[in-house]
């Protein structure tokens, strides 16, 4: 399996990267890019164990997510005729999840 940024996941964890690094520093920055990067990992050996998302639940799509740590979630689909998992979003776990869930069909 091989995995797929979507465009708007991109753009959140970017957000939430460079909030990281002017609130943190370039050293907490690279620890919770290496968190981000364990997380992905763990999907492409076991892609079915994020649990599915109560919030998604009625979408055409069977969202699923993982914690990457305390504060954030990555939120994806699996295309079982490419092999591909889509990561649709990056969540803040401490915002709203109704505004976070509009762009996922």
């Amino acid at each position: 399996m091989i995995y797929v940024w979507e465009k708007i996941a991109k753009n959140q964890l970017k957000i939430v990267a460079s909030y990281i690094e002017k609130r943190f520093g370039l050293k907490r920055e690279r620890e919770f890019k290496q968190e981000i990067d364990k997380a992905v990992s763990l999907l492409l050996t076991n892609p079915y164990i994020g649990a599915l998302d109560p919030l998604l639940s009625n979408r055409s799509k069977t969202y699923r997510f993982i914690l990457v740590n305390k504060l954030n979630k990555i939120v994806y689909f699996i295309d079982n005729k490419t092999d591909i998992i889509h990561i649709s979003a990056f969540w803040d776990c401490r915002r709203e999840p109704g505004g976070q869930t509009k762009h996922l069909k």
